[in-house]
Parts: structure tokens; sequence; C-alpha cells
């Protein structure tokens, strides 16, 4: 497993998150790995970056494998 090691942090934002590792009774280690995982879930590893803000909640997915909603296929021209 590898380490990262990081510099500068805010004392607010340190605060904080030594507060939210005592809510959830662990150690700052455990809550900082576990907001990494939920962070590095978040996106699909065969995702690309999109290249527009708009372009990444473009098409809305429905839990479906072959089922997606796009704003174009619902409105057409007139949505726009």
């Amino acid at each position: 497993m590898k380490s990262i090691h990081i510099r500068q942090v805010d004392d607010e934002v340190l605060d904080a998150l030594k507060r939210r590792a005592r809510r959830h009774r662990r150690s700052l280690q455990k809550e900082i790995e576990s907001l990494l995982v939920d962070a590095a879930q978040m996106l699909p590893p065969e995702a690309d970056e999109p290249s527009s803000p708009l372009e990444s909640i473009r098409t809305v997915s429905t839990g479906q494998p072959d089922m997606t909603w796009s704003r174009e296929s619902l409105y057409g021209d007139d949505g726009r």
C-alpha cells in the first residue's frame, strides 16, 4: 500500500477532520483514508474527464446498464 503526505492543511480543516473522526469513532488516519476511498469510488474507473463542467451532468443514469436519459433525448432542441 502506498503512502501520501499532505502539507499545509489549514487549522480549521484539520480541526474539522479531527471532530469528524471522533464522531465516527476512528483515528484521524482512518477518517482521512475513508474520505479518500469514498471520493475515489465516486468516479467509475473507465470514465474519462468531461471536457466541460456541464458535460458531466448531461446524462442521468437510471441504474439499468443500457438505459440512460439525456437532456437532448427528453427535450430535443426545444430544451435549450
